[in-house]
């Protein structure tokens, strides 16, 4: 259950990395978003395991992406859409994506770990929301 985490994870940091590629105007904003994700496969690797370090671009730049775990979209298998708003819109579909599948694994995973997916697939709900979001404005 870790290791498809960790996977998933960095399929998204590499959907991130895409975008932020492709759109380099939303680069700022993406930043603090792919750096929790970053923060998640971390966390959810095996204590003690190193794991490789995941940098912007890595993945990206290298094309080589991890096979989908079972059920899981692969995020970086799609291209990122020509205009921004649809590109954040993708990358929040990814993100519910994953926070759906992780609250859904939540079932069968031990507690230390059930608590992690869940606080992982919170964040991951909130990164959708703040994706979608319009920033500055107020309500």
């Amino acid at each position: 259950m870790r290791e498809s985490g960790v996977r998933d994870s960095e399929r998204l940091l590499e959907r991130y990395d895409a975008t932020s590629a492709a759109h380099p105007a939303l680069a700022g904003r993406l930043a603090p978003l792919r750096s929790a994700v970053a923060a998640h496969a971390a966390a959810l690797a095996f204590p003690g395991t190193p794991s490789a370090p995941v940098t912007p671009g890595a993945g990206a730049a290298e094309g080589s992406a991890a096979p989908a775990a079972a059920g899981t979209p692969a995020a970086s298998a799609e291209p990122v859409p020509p205009k921004a708003e649809d590109a954040l819109a993708a990358l929040a579909d990814a993100e519910r994506t994953l926070a759906e599948a992780r609250t859904v694994a939540l079932g069968g995973a031990p507690g230390e770990l059930a608590r992690l997916l869940a606080s992982v697939a919170a964040c991951g709900a909130v990164h959708a929301h703040l994706l979608t979001s319009n920033p500055g404005a107020t309500a």
